[in-house]
């Protein structure tokens, strides 16, 4: 129930939760993103799981390794873990003027075909998809494409030192959005082009391709 940005896929597993109920069909959790999904399905909707979990809309776009920080995405991976369908959906933001009017414009304009498009496609076991929405004009939106998520060459945050009038040193960490850095044809380098990007994940994190060597250099450590 309130701001979570950074969150990943924390879950309140040390300290309990409260619940409120606003009305007939709306909760909050005071928990993190993955906990709302974990309430959801085991308490709300116990007797009668959901066909699809939406994660977000989220104010700010979640790609390249930004999904590895995402409690919007944490909270579409703890659906994907439960078997159900599940979708983390972020809109881009800008202040440059090749921007919407209003950030929402491109999420409102093509968030529902978007779903629906989503929804053709195949879930695998424990799986999810992120959508991000790009932040230009209606007009330049280039339309979907499906991309393999991206890894920016430059770090993803930066520290930067404040010191208070009261003589405290503080630590902000200020977020790099330099997409360019990312490589050609994933999900940052075309929303920043303009696309809605469409991006099939799941939480197997292995890195298989470096299986065949690591076990090759530890028979040979081993002798």
């Amino acid at each position: 129930d309130f701001e979570r940005s950074g969150v990943s896929h924390a879950i309140s597993y040390t300290s309990p939760m409260r619940m409120t109920q606003l009305d007939e069909r709306r909760y909050t959790v005071d928990g993190y993103p993955a906990d709302c999904v974990l309430v959801g399905l085991r308490v709300i909707l116990k007797n009668s799981p959901p066909d699809l979990i939406l994660s977000g809309v989220n104010r700010g776009h979640n790609v390249a390794e930004d999904v590895v920080y995402s409690g919007t995405a944490g909270a579409a991976m703890e659906g994907g873990l439960s078997g159900i369908r599940s979708i983390a959906l972020s809109q881009f933001y800008s202040a440059s003027a090749k921007g919407p009017d209003d950030i929402w414009d491109p999420t409102r304009a093509w968030g529902l075909k978007t779903v629906r498009a989503v929804l053709d496609m195949p879930f695998a076991d424990k799986s999810f998809y992120s959508v991000n929405f790009p932040a230009v004009k209606l007009d330049a939106i280039r339309g979907m494409t499906v991309c393999p998520q991206g890894i920016r060459s430059d770090a993803t945050f930066e520290v930067v030192p404040h010191r208070a009038p009261n003589g405290r040193d503080f630590m902000f960490l200020r977020h790099n959005t330099a997409n360019s850095s990312a490589p050609e044809g994933c999900d940052a380098r075309l929303g920043a082009d303009g696309w809605v990007t469409i991006t099939p994940l799941r939480p197997q994190l292995t890195a298989t391709d470096l299986l065949d060597d690591a076990r090759a250099t530890l028979t040979k450590r081993l002798g």
